[in-house]
């Protein structure tokens, strides 16, 4: 009872904060344009098919967010993580604009590029998360889950067979890092079985349920459905309703919270909610959504004495991989409260970047920005053109 006061008392916070009209709403899309252009200029290798992991590009810095060392030190390129987000990117910009120079772009840059990442060589074929030029690397299953997302936007917008057999292809690598251990779920890295994570079980279940609404082969929903509950069971805190990050094999948890895994699991109870018409489902979307609210956003006033409802600093990948689950949201109880405050946050970001080259921050929203780093990370900039690109179309 006392969680539910709480979860009821945080939606009307949000929702008289969200009565601010938004300003320049239809601007987003060139926003995101605009972004894109200079993400081209800055990240992308002359004369390839590749992107640079950061800019001003730098062989010294690496990064820290694989399963070992960083061992690449001399002609180094983007590692596949933020090259997926470059493919999101442009999908969400295909699907608001409508111009084709995004889809060719993902047919003559993205897709190529991608290929210099598949491994053959090791049974299922997927995506590692290096070149395979440069040797054998780590192939982690959420990399994949997000590539096999973007493919089933592409095939959505496009109806090409192909892209909807190159999700059917993740999804066999996907099932591959399924075992009984620890009652199911999906390992987080195929070379270092350690752990089974948020970010590797959420996103299967919202791949498996959106292959089974373009398919209907019923393998896919009880795969789906299984997943949901699975991460419910293992990584939902049941004092706010927010998901840990991971389990490791001898149960202990790693109680992190991340807005990219609540994101996913909001998508996922939406997506079943869809497909069954339980309301059980829509019930728990709109509870994690809550929890989402008081935790990742924060009151914010801003110089001119307005006052809205803020994102929190973070990780500005993590979300916009949480907005897709708050649109998923929108789509069926139209509660705009929360996208407002997306809106009223990126806008703010906007007018405040005061980059030259038209790159944004690391880890920063509307609270004062990391002056002492002077890279920008690629996949900041591809995030950040996908959460523009998605709200410019929601009204």
């Amino acid at each position: 009872m006392k969680n539910q006061i709480l979860i009821l008392f945080i939606g009307c916070l949000f929702i008289f904060s969200g009565c601010h009209k938004v300003k320049h709403e239809s601007d987003f899309a060139g926003y995101a344009m605009t972004l894109m252009d200079s993400t081209l200029m800055y990240y992308k290798v002359p004369g390839q098919v590749l992107f640079y992991e950061t800019y001003p590009k730098r062989d010294a810095d690496l990064v820290t967010y694989l399963a070992g060392a960083d061992t690449i030190r001399k002609n180094r390129v983007a590692y596949l993580w933020p090259t997926s987000g470059m493919f999101s990117a442009l999908n969400a910009l295909q699907k608001t604009t409508g111009d084709k120079k995004y889809e060719n772009m993902i047919e003559s840059v993205i897709l190529p590029g991608l290929e210099c990442y598949f491994d053959s060589l090791r049974v299922p074929g997927c995506y590692q998360s290096y070149l395979t030029e440069s040797g054998k690397s780590d192939r982690f299953y959420d990399d994949n889950l997000w590539l096999g997302l973007d493919f089933l936007d592409l095939y959505e917008q496009t109806g090409n067979d192909a892209y909807l057999a190159s999700a059917r292809n993740i999804w066999n690598f996907i099932e591959s890092g399924c075992d009984s251990i620890l009652g199911g779920g999906v390992y987080w890295c195929e070379q270092k079985k350690e752990s089974k994570n948020t970010c590797s079980n959420a996103p299967a279940a919202v791949l498996a349920l959106r292959l089974y609404s373009l398919t209907k082969e019923i393998h896919f929903f009880r795969m789906g459905q299984d997943l949901y509950y699975w991460t419910k069971k293992n990584l939902q805190d049941p004092a706010d309703y927010l998901y840990f990050d991971n389990i490791t094999l001898d149960g202990s948890v790693n109680r992190t919270k991340f807005q990219y895994n609540a994101g996913q699991m909001l998508q996922a109870s939406v997506l079943l909610y869809n497909l069954t018409k339980e309301n059980l489902y829509l019930e728990e979307a709109q509870r994690l959504a809550s929890a989402c609210g008081q935790y990742f956003f924060e009151d914010f006033v801003a110089e001119d004495g307005e006052s809205f409802k803020a994102i929190k600093n973070g990780n500005v990948w993590f979300v916009a991989i949480m907005l897709r689950g708050f649109e998923e949201l929108y789509k069926v109880d139209r509660n705009p409260v929360y996208l407002n405050s997306f809106k009223k946050t990126l806008q703010y970001m906007w007018e405040h970047n005061s980059n030259q080259n038209m790159l944004f921050d690391d880890d920063c929203f509307v609270e004062k920005r990391n002056e002492s780093k002077d890279t920008k990370w690629l996949l900041t900039q591809a995030a950040m053109i996908e959460m523009y690109a998605r709200l410019a179309k929601i009204k």
